[in-house]
């Protein structure tokens, strides 16, 4: 390249033979080639430079350090207060997102580190020896200026010694605290792992030995203390004066914080003495009992039946749900658990509470026989607890009492409908047996004229009858089997038809007192059911006024009282407020028939509606009057209870029977129609009549019975016989059956019929209600007739099916 340069200025002076041109010429070229050399040199140092960038992973292993006793915390940071590097004990201190001088700590601190950020890029280096952050933790913090271009800042922060954590809270019991502690009836210690004293309160020191200035460093806690047969801590040098304690130990070591090992200071412990102020004849003192009174007012609110004993059973407390298990009031706790159960159950439960309240804590269960529920075992649960003065043993119970109830309930609602299965089964037994007799008096009257000797007699049976029949009408009614024939009405219209009877009923001596709410809602109910309804709780309430009730509790009223109908309207909103395991939430119209009388006896309530259940005296009561009620209502779709009217003092005067019964919406009321009997003055017999029942007597009363009225009879006694008989023939004119036989029952054989002769009509005969027959039976164009019958009932309602089946044919 210097060979060119001089070749060229040669040129450029042959060219021109002016020296100076040259000259000016050669320079600036000289100038030029220097400025190419710099450049090219400028750019290789920067290349060189991007080469040599620092490898930071580098350094986080050089300034690591894993034998520090304590931790020193390292972090880099640029001009821009950017972390760039940090070894493990920064993160674990501090994290990622924070950088000196912006870490976590209160402003005076953030300050100082700032200040010293600023003295490190000036001067080169910055100390701080005290740096305190968010957690209370004391670091000594060193700032140095270094890199190349002194472009990072170098932060060492070195942990000062960690104190105990008795220093950390700063627990000085020479101090005022010991004095406050004292007044409160609690004594302090300090001591170490090995339980030797390191310092007490001079109330610990008084109570000791008897010198308030006495420090007792380097003894054992324990050979101030003493612990009798029963456990309980006391001061040794008080002696049998002196009162329990409740020793606490509060430990006052921490773990260790990261990157940091224990100190010999580890292991402190602060000990508390609670004075548990129980001395010989004496009561509890004030700061005791505040501290027994929080425990037991936190006990007093758990669902949970807790009570709490001594070591030698005595009851110490019982809350409420544990008072309501056992079926004590509040204050009628007893003096041991052993008065709580029955007999045979006191020893085993002594031993298990004795047990549990001595030697190590233990816990278990045993089942009981409480003497206030004699027949249903409850489990209740032993668990032995220690420092809590003189409780010794836990006893829990849960309060099954609404359970218990609710349990009652259904087995109540089961028997009664098992009642009523039986009932329904026997009603529909006797009836055929009623049939037979009152059928069997209806053709002998026939034949006997009223001046005949028999003629009375024969009457007498029928009578008879006829009074069995509405027997069973009664427990087809509490069965819920009886025929309903529903309408839409207003209550307090049934109440006004029947109330010129019940006052009659009722005599001059008894108030009857009526009152009505307004806007009640309609119901669908059977009127003459309902007016039955009324008349059986006002004869009941009359019967309650009177010396020894119907409710089984003796009034003294001497027949004089008064008896209340009232009518409400509840809504839906209301009844969820009611709380009901039993009564759904809907809008209702509610009957309250209420007396003055004794009120009902609690071991009567729950036999009250059950099928001849009475309290009157022998041949006075059927017992059937209020299980009559309870059908009804039952099946009319509505609820019913019983209680008593309380007063103020808690005492009964007099019984409440209320009715719920559902409203009703849609229709509106309507007219009771008053229906004509059936009658068979249009037909004029001679037709071919299929009777076919299972039980002899019946059968032979209707077949004599419809032969006398002129019909051609075939007797069956079951449904394969009248199928075999209507194949054979194919004449008859109607089909009378029983629906329930054994074999083919009467629906089934009717069924077989109908696929023959399609229009036959039929007559069913049965003791069961017809609505639940009409369910089960399925048999469209059907009649019914429901058993007893008498002759006449039967004639005649042959004779109006076969005319009704007649017309049709015609039309």
């Amino acid at each position: 390249m210097g060979v060119a340069l001089f070749v060229s200025a040669g040129l450029i002076f042959a060219v021109t033979l002016n020296p100076v041109i040259t000259g000016v010429y050669f320079g600036g070229l000289v100038v030029l080639l220097l400025g190419v050399f710099a450049a090219e040199r400028f750019s290789g140092a920067e290349e060189q430079a991007e080469i040599a960038t620092p490898d930071w992973s580098v350094t986080v292993a050089a300034i690591e350090s894993e034998n520090d006793a304590v931790p020193h915390a390292i972090a880099i940071t640029d001009r821009a207060n950017r972390l760039v590097c940090a070894n493990k004990a920064f993160l674990a201190a501090f994290g990622t997102k924070a950088a000196p001088p912006m870490l976590d700590a209160e402003r005076p601190a953030l300050e100082a580190l700032n200040r010293a950020a600023r003295n490190a890029w000036r001067d080169g280096e910055a100390v701080i020896e005290e740096f305190n952050d968010s957690k209370l933790r004391s670091w000594g913090v060193r700032a140095t200026r270094a890199g190349r271009g002194d472009d990072h800042l170098i932060w060492r922060l070195v942990m000062k010694v960690v104190p105990t954590a008795s220093e950390a809270l700063k627990v000085d019991l020479s101090g005022p605290l010991s004095g406050i502690l004292s007044r409160a009836g609690i004594e302090a210690a300090i001591t170490g792992p090995d339980g030797t004293i390191r310092s007490v309160g001079a109330g610990f020191a008084e109570r000791a030995v008897g010198d308030r200035e006495a420090t007792l460093a380097g003894q054992q806690l324990v050979s101030f203390l003493r612990a009798d047969e029963r456990e309980r801590i006391f001061f040794a040098r008080e002696g049998r004066s002196g009162t329990p304690q409740t020793l606490i130990d509060v430990p006052l070591s921490e773990p260790a914080l990261a990157g940091t090992s224990p100190t010999p200071e580890d292991g402190a412990t602060l000990m508390l003495l609670v004075d548990g102020g129980v001395g010989v004849g004496s009561g509890w003192d004030g700061s005791a009992q505040a501290g027994v009174a929080q425990l037991e007012a936190l006990l007093a609110q758990l669902p949970l039946g807790l009570a709490m004993t001594d070591r030698d059973g005595r009851f110490l407390f019982g809350n409420e749900a544990f008072l309501r298990s056992v079926g004590r009031g509040e204050g009628e706790l007893p003096a041991f658990p052993t008065d709580l159960v029955v007999r045979e159950d006191k020893t085993p439960l002594s031993d298990a509470v004795r047990r549990h309240g001595r030697g190590p804590a233990t816990r278990g269960d045993m089942a009981v026989r409480l003497s206030s529920q004699v027949d249903e075992p409850v489990s209740m649960g032993l668990a032995g607890v220690r420092g809590l003065g003189e409780a010794a043993v836990l006893l829990s119970l849960a309060d099954s009492s609404e359970e218990t109830q609710l349990k009652r309930q259904v087995a109540q609602a089961t028997k009664m409908q098992a009642v009523g299965q039986l009932a329904g089964g026997v009603a529909h037994d006797f009836n055929n047996v009623l049939t037979a007799i009152i059928g069997t008096c209806d053709l002998m009257l026939l034949r006997h004229t009223p001046g005949d000797s028999d003629y009375d007699d024969i009457q007498q049976i029928r009578a008879n009858s006829n009074r069995a029949a509405a027997l069973t009408r009664q427990l087809l009614a509490f069965s819920r089997q009886q025929t309903l024939r529903p309408e839409i009405l207003q209550l307090p219209d049934v109440i006004s038809e029947v109330g010129p009877l019940i006052k009659r009923l009722l005599g001059e001596k008894i108030d009857y007192h009526v009152q009505h709410d307004r806007n009640l809602g309609q119901v669908r109910a059977d009127p003459q059911q309902l007016e039955q309804v009324i008349m059986n709780l006002a004869v009941n309430a009359r019967d309650a006024i009177n010396t020894n009730g119907a409710h089984g509790r003796t009034s003294k009223q001497d027949g004089q009282g008064r008896i209340s109908l009232l009518t409400r309207s509840v809504k839906s909103h209301e009844v969820v407020k009611f709380g009901s395991e039993i009564l759904p939430a809907a809008d209702y119209t509610v009957l309250i028939v209420q007396d003055n009388g004794g009120g009902i006896p609690a071991e009567v309530l729950p036999k009250l509606f059950e099928p001849f259940f009475t309290t009157k005296e022998l041949g006075k009561g059927t017992g059937l009057g209020l299980s009559t009620v309870y059908g009804i209502v039952k099946q009319t779709g509505g609820f019913i209870f019983a209680d008593n009217v309380m007063t103020t003092s808690g005492r009964p005067m007099g019984a409440r029977f209320t009715i719920y019964l559902p409203v009703h919406a849609g229709e509106a009321p309507q007219r009771r129609k008053v229906e004509a009997p059936e009658t068979s003055s249009e037909w004029s017999a001679g037709g071919r009549v299929l009777l076919v029942e299972d039980e002899d007597m019946v059968r032979a009363v209707a077949e004599r019975a419809l032969v006398r009225a002129g019909y051609q009879i075939t007797a069956c006694s079951d449904g394969e016989d009248g199928l075999e008989a209507i194949q054979a023939d194919s004449g008859f004119d109607i089909v009378v059956s029983d629906v329930v036989m054994p074999g083919m029952d009467g629906p089934a054989m009717v069924r077989e019929i109908r696929k023959m002769h399609p229009h036959i009509p039929v007559l069913f005969m049965s003791g069961y209600a017809e609505e639940a027959l009409r369910n089960d039976i399925d048999v469209p164009h059907m009649h019914f007739l429901p058993k007893p019958f008498s002759v006449a009932a039967i004639t005649d309602k042959v004779a109006m099916v076969m005319a009704q089946a007649r017309a049709e044919k015609v039309d």
